[in-house]
């Protein structure tokens, strides 16, 4: 699994001009899902995010997690992010879940979040708009494969 984890003062997400997700303060997260990948991969991800030192203590430090400062979640299937662009101009999306597991996985990953944190989603499968106020800005790559 790969996410792509964003420190925001706010997010939404809004499928036919209603908002459907929203948060105040927090972490956005794009997450896509490989076809390779097992519960492990999710566990893995919603471990390293919800304790992840990202945000500023008082001594102006990344020292602290999305927990630490109350923050919430808004999590958004981006199947996108394994898009393979080394060869030619299109990228290829082999290596993507099928919809069916990302799904799966997806609503998966979504449930261990919501154990710890106030965690809003987009609609899977849909044709979403993402908006948000990225703080910093922060942006983590992270892969559960550990590929960087």
């Amino acid at each position: 699994m790969r996410a792509l984890v964003q420190l925001v003062d706010s997010a939404s997400v809004s499928v036919e001009e209603q908002v459907i997700g929203q948060i105040q303060g927090g972490l956005l997260i794009l997450l896509g899902v490989h076809d390779s990948d097992t519960l492990k991969d999710a566990d893995y991800l919603v471990d390293k995010i919800t304790n992840l030192r990202i945000f500023v203590d008082e001594s102006g430090k990344m020292n602290l997690s999305v927990k630490d400062v109350g923050g919430e979640l808004l999590v958004v299937s981006q199947f996108t992010l394994y898009g393979d662009c080394r060869k030619g101009r299109r990228p290829s999306f082999d290596h993507a879940a099928s919809p069916v597991k990302a799904q799966d996985f997806y609503e998966y990953f979504v449930s261990q979040c919501r154990k710890q944190l106030v965690t809003a989603t987009g609609k899977f499968q849909a044709e979403m708009l993402v908006s948000s106020v990225n703080h910093g800005p922060v942006s983590i790559l992270l892969d559960s494969t550990k590929l960087f």
